[in-house]
């Protein structure tokens, strides 16, 4: 899946007013978070995620592993908070815009 400038700016956009929804410790990237991950994105579509690591490197991985792991796309990565959105086929939540 490919999203195109103006659906990325679209994404950002909706991105300021939600809260994270997964929450990543000092575990990492376990099983369990990307189970949790997994509903989420099925659920909502597009997913904040607060990354609880200072390494500014291992967060850019992480979020990389997260991103090719749940099959989906990073929106925007700001400071230890890093959003992902993936369209669910069967029941669209978000609306956007065309290429």
């Amino acid at each position: 899946m490919s999203l195109s400038k103006n659906q990325i700016k679209h994404l950002r956009g909706l991105c300021h007013t939600l809260n994270p929804v997964v929450m990543l410790g000092q575990k990492g990237l376990t099983q369990e978070v990307l189970d949790e991950l997994e509903i989420a994105l099925n659920h909502h579509e597009l997913v904040k995620i607060k990354l609880g690591i200072d390494d500014r490197e291992l967060r850019q991985q992480i979020a990389d592993s997260i991103c090719e792991t749940s099959n989906a796309e990073c929106v925007q990565a700001i400071g230890k908070t890093v959003s992902i959105f993936r369209r669910n086929p069967k029941k669209p939540v978000v609306e956007m815009p065309g290429k």
